[in-house]
Formats: structure tokens, sequence, C-alpha cells
């Protein structure tokens, strides 16, 4: 195992220059900065879509994010093995900061967009170089108790963000929704800049450009495909990119094979603790939408409760979740990796068996006691996962496999979003079928508003309810498989780990 302190020339300088606790607070700032993003644009979309119009496009305003940040993640976690952390998390800041701005200054919903895109180009190095940074100037022992607060960021902006962007789109205007991020990334680069000391060894590096082309090419395709294919998978334009994201990807591998420096070593993978991590980060990601994107639905339209209770449940897995990663931090100097991931694995079944046996009587109390053992079983592998990977390799590839690691997460809610999505659209559209024909998926919106609801018949609401909850206990069986098989992989992590020596 390598630390920072085995690499002696850079270890001491952090120790002499690097200030801590004032670079840790840069850090968490910047990564508060994209945490709220998410909660506070999803308050103000109905404004956002009120003002601009294009609710057809509704969807693409988070896709365009979500995609930008997946395909640059990778890129940048090796970008800043090789020129060092500040350089290109400063870069990222600053390109965020500036699709912040033109957010808040679009006219249109397509323009919007472009500048999701922008913001979302930069969003990329932001989460994963902040995690890095935390890797290389504490030791081991430290990493897990200071993941644990990196965690709590996330917890605070699901709470914050919802207030703060009600308040701002209710008493000034939803473009400051964006343009609150401003004073948070000055704060966070001055912090950065001021505190943050790096001993980079000055070389020429062989930049792996076709390997970041071939890499844009696969995720943005394959991204594409999943967030936008929907009921068109069989159509050609959709088979053609499918066919274009695997032949991008097999000249991805072939191109890093033979890089001297590329943008993704396989040499990482060979790691059994990081190839479980990833993987499980995956199916973990499965399980983290399937129960944000579904959950708020069940608890409106079938126990009848209004979006601030809908919201409540949704938050206590923002709540357990730092709560699990604080208390993971002890647990993996105490009782190991393994085991402390292997307990998260277990709550992680536990939240998923509360959804499967929920109903319209179990009431809202249910499905926030569910949201939170999720929280915390995430809360419990995600910061093991991070501490493991940060302690397995060096400071030349920390970068990536930090980057490695959130890139499957993302891929796994991507995929879960299209999988989950389908079956839901599947089942309700079979169960409808058999009941009444004249009801279709779409007529299942009638049950999230209060007074279009009030309105139906009380046999079509009770079909249109039962058909909305059978089909949301299928997505919470296929959830609660997705969370079986993430216990199944990690039981085979090795039972002598670095973060549990």
């Amino acid at each position: 195992m390598e630390t920072d302190y085995e690499e002696s020339a850079m270890g001491s300088l952090q120790k002499r220059q690097t200030k801590k606790p004032l670079v840790l607070a840069s850090v968490m700032l910047a990564m508060f900065m994209g945490a709220i993003e998410a909660t506070i644009v999803s308050t103000a979309m109905p404004a956002i879509v009120a003002d601009l119009g294009g609710f057809a496009l509704y969807s693409w305003v988070f896709s365009a994010y979500l995609l930008m940040n997946s395909v640059t993640v990778l890129i940048y976690g090796k970008l800043s093995d090789l020129f060092g952390r500040k350089p290109i998390l400063t870069f990222g800041i600053v390109i965020f900061l500036i699709g912040s701005i033109l957010c808040g200054f679009a006219t249109s919903m397509k323009s919007l967009i472009i500048f999701r895109l922008i913001q979302g180009f930069g969003a990329g190095a932001v989460t994963s170089i902040a995690t890095t940074i935390v890797g290389d100037i504490y030791n081991p022992e430290e990493r897990a108790k200071i993941q644990g607060y990196l965690s709590s960021v996330w917890g605070i902006s699901a709470i914050a963000g919802p207030a703060v962007g009600g308040l701002l789109v209710q008493y000034v205007s939803w473009h400051y929704v964006f343009w609150i991020n401003i004073p948070l990334g000055i704060l966070s680069l001055v912090g950065l800049w001021l505190y943050l000391h790096e001993n980079v060894e000055k070389k020429k590096h062989e930049i792996d450009y076709l390997g970041a082309i071939f890499l844009t090419i696969t995720i943005s395709t394959l991204m594409f495909v999943l967030v936008e294919g929907g009921g068109r998978f069989g159509s050609w334009q959709i088979v053609s990119l499918f066919i274009l994201s695997g032949l991008s990807l097999i000249a991805f591998i072939f191109q890093e094979g033979r890089a001297s420096e590329p943008v993704m070593p396989f040499s990482i993978w060979k790691e059994r603790s990081i190839f479980i991590a990833n993987i499980t980060s995956l199916t973990t990601g499965v399980i983290l939408i399937g129960i944000s994107s579904f959950l708020p639905t069940f608890v409106q339209g079938v126990m009848e409760q209004p979006p601030i209770v809908a919201g409540f449940t949704l938050t206590m897995m923002s709540i357990g979740w730092p709560i699990a990663s604080t208390l993971s931090g002890r647990m993996l100097t105490t009782i190991g990796y393994r085991k402390t991931s292997i307990t998260g694995g277990i709550f992680l079944i536990i939240g998923s068996i509360a959804f499967v046996t929920m109903s319209a009587s179990s009431g809202p109390i249910w499905a926030a006691v569910g949201s939170f053992l999720v929280g915390v079983g995430m809360g419990l592998t995600s910061t093991a996962f991070i501490v493991s990977i940060q302690s397995t390799v060096g400071w030349q590839q920390r970068g990536i496999a930090t980057a490695a690691n959130m890139f499957m997460r993302n891929l796994g809610n991507t995929i879960g979003a299209a999988l989950l999505g389908g079956i839901l659209n599947n089942r309700m559209t079979h169960y409808f079928s058999q009941k009444d024909g004249s009801l279709s998926v779409d007529d299942a919106n009638i049950l999230l508003n209060a007074s279009d609801r009030d309105k139906l018949t009380e046999s079509v609401k009770g079909i249109l309810q039962d058909g909305l909850t059978f089909s949301l206990h299928t997505v919470y069986y296929v959830v609660l498989t997705f969370a079986f098989v993430s216990l199944l992989f990690i039981l085979f992590i090795p039972k002598k780990n670095a973060a549990s020596d």
C-alpha cells in the first residue's frame, strides 16, 4: 500500500505548507456548490418552465447536466493525476461558474439546456477531485472520518436546496437559483489557491487525446440512449447509437492498451477490492435512482400525501447517508473495511424490503423509515469504498481511481432510470389493459394533483392507484434484487484490506 507519507517529497511539502482545515473547508464549499445544484434546480423548474416554455424539453435540463458530468469525470480524474489537483479543480469550478451565470441569463429552454451542458462540463471536475484532495492531504486513518464530513455536505444540500430554491423563486426570481453558486465558487477558489500546496513532478506528459475522444463518444452515446431511448429502443436511430457506442468502446480499450499514459489505466481494475467497489457502486447506483425517482410518486399518488410530505420521505435518505458516513469512518478503524461494507449491504436490503412491503395504508412514516435505512446503507458502503480505493493506489493514480468509482455510480443511476422507468410503464400498461382499456400510463399523472384526483370517480381512482401500486412494487422488487446482488459482490471483498489494517 502506498500513501502520501511514503512519497516523501510530496508528503513533507504538504505537511509544511498545506493548511488542512482551510483546504477541507474550501473543498466542502466546492462540493456543496455542486450538490445543492440538483435539489435547488428541481425546486425551481416549474417556475422556469412557466417563464421559458418548452415543457417537452423538461427532462433535458437535467439530462444535459448529467450527461456532460459523466462524460468528463474520468478525463478530469486522469488530468489531475498528471498536472495536480489544484489547476484541474480550478478549471472545473471556473467553467461551472460560467455555465451558472449563463443559465441565469437563459431566454429559452434550448439556451438553458446548452448552458447546462457547460455547467455539467465543469461539474465533472468538482466532486471527484475534491474527494481526491482529501485522500491526498490526510493519512488513511484520518480519511475515514473526513469522508464522513464530505458526505454531510450532501445531507445539508438535500435539506437546504428545496428551501432556498423555494424562497428565491417566490421572493426574488428563478435566475438567482443559478447565480447563488457564484460566491460559493469564488470562496472555494480563494481557499484552494491560498492554502493547498502541491509538489507535482515537472515532466513532459503524453496526453492520451485519442483515448479521451473514444471515451467521450462511448459514454455520451450510451448515456443518450439510456436517458432518451425510452420506448424507441427498436428504432434505427437508437440502434445506430448503441452500435456506435460499442464500437467506440472497443476502440477505447485498444487505445488504452497501447497508450503510454492512458486515460483509464486498466491495471487499477486488477486490484480485487477496487473492482468489487466499482461494480457494487454500479448496482447501488440503480438502487439510489430507484428510490429517489419513484418514492415521491408512491407517496403522492397512492398515499395521497402533499408534495412537501413526499419530499420529507426522500430527505430522510439524505439524513441517513451522512450519519452513516460518519459512523463508517469509526467502523473502518475498528471492524475493518469488509465488515463495514457488509453492514451497509444489509441495510440496503432491509430498506428495500420496507418498500416492497409498503402499501397505501402504511403511511409516510413507513416510507421515510425505508428511505432512511437505504441512506444508511449508501453511507456505509460509499465511504468504505472511497477510503479503500484511495488507500490502495498511490498519488499518481488516486484521481482516476476515485473518478472511476463515481462514474460507475453515475452509470448505475442512468441505467437504473432507463430500466426501472421501462418496467414501470410496462407493468402499468399491462394492468390497465386488464382492468380498464380506456386508461393509459399518462392518466396516472392525475393522481399527482390533488384537485384533479378529487374529480375522479372512486372506481377509476381505485384502478389508477392499484395499477400504480402494482407497478411500483414491481420496481421495488427489482431494487431489492439489486440490493441482494450488491451484498453478494461485497462478500467477495478480500478479508485483508488496506483500509482495515
